[in-house]
């Protein structure tokens, strides 16, 4: 059964009011009070696009009616799929994640194997320089990853790597679910190759988990755009052996997608009244925080 690979592009999302109505309409009534308590609007988006991208693939790729379903979540806040009593015959144990970060929200999906993935923008520090931006975050890469990311050239290859360094290590964690009690330093990634080019997907990193290569986990890796690194970490297929755990020499990898509005909503069903008070409320919100480099 094909994997899922998709991405939307909230950052040039403009929202009509009529749009951003359907869109909360088409959410479950917790989700949509969620997502209206983002102070900013382009976190509001990005949430949204993210609820819809899980609803279109339990859609399309499991065969629940949109209305036909409820997303729960983890203690630790990952969406899953509480199965209702009569699934439909089609309907299969899938893994997903989602990732919104930057300008992009991203999903990756996968029938018996469990996924995670996270998407990360290449952007200048704030409100320090790079030499103390990577200060303040030395606890989080080992000694060859530093080693690595700082021999990458300018300054901005260099967050560039940090970036790519950064989406590895969410996305294993956002698949075995441990959130932010997992010491990063655990997980050490031997990056291939060291440039990346836009179109292309790549499955050469590797990942050291206390000092040995792990062989149940792949990792695929992609640029949305220039800017944009995407990581989708994969364990070992629940019906194979270790030994055929990677990705054969033959094997397409699978591209992300880039999906409109009109591809999230496709086929959904309002799942509540609509309520134009949302609406004032979206509209009112800033975009976005004020970077600390951007005041004058």
């Amino acid at each position: 059964m094909e994997a899922a690979r998709w991405a939307f592009r909230c950052g040039s999302w403009a929202p009509t009011c009529s749009d951003w109505l359907f869109a909360a309409r088409c959410v479950q009534r917790e989700e949509k009070e969620r997502i209206g308590q983002f102070v900013f609007a382009k976190d509001a988006r990005s949430a949204m696009a993210g609820r819809l991208l899980i609803r279109k693939l339990i859609c399309e790729k499991m065969g629940f009616a949109w209305d036909g379903f409820r997303l729960e979540r983890t203690p630790r806040g990952k969406p899953y799929l509480a199965r209702p009593l009569s699934a439909p015959d089609s309907a299969s144990p899938w893994s997903f994640n989602v990732s919104h970060q930057g300008d992009y929200a991203v999903l990756a999906a996968e029938p018996g194997r469990q996924v995670g993935v996270d998407v990360m923008k290449t952007t200048m520090p704030g409100s320090s320089s790079v030499v103390e931006f990577f200060k303040l975050m030395t606890r989080q890469f080992t000694e060859l990853e530093w080693e690595k990311i700082q021999s990458a050239g300018s300054n901005w290859d260099q967050l560039d790597m940090f970036y790519r360094h950064w989406a590895l290590k969410e996305s294993f964690i956002k698949a075995i679910g441990t959130g932010l009690g997992f010491n990063l330093q655990r997980a050490e990634f031997h990056v291939s190759p060291t440039k990346m080019q836009e179109g292309q997907v790549y499955c050469q990193t590797r990942m050291y988990l206390d000092g040995e290569e792990e062989e149940d986990w792949t990792f695929e890796e992609c640029l949305l755009d220039k800017y944009h690194h995407v990581a989708v970490a994969l364990a070992k297929p629940e019906h194979l052996t270790t030994n055929d755990a990677g990705i054969s020499s033959g094997a397409t990898l699978p591209k992300f997608t880039l999906l409109s509005f009109g591809d999230l909503v496709s086929g959904a069903t309002p799942l509540s009244d609509e309520d134009p008070a949302y609406w004032e409320s979206f509209r009112r919100k800033l975009e976005a925080p004020v970077r600390q480099s951007e005041v004058q």
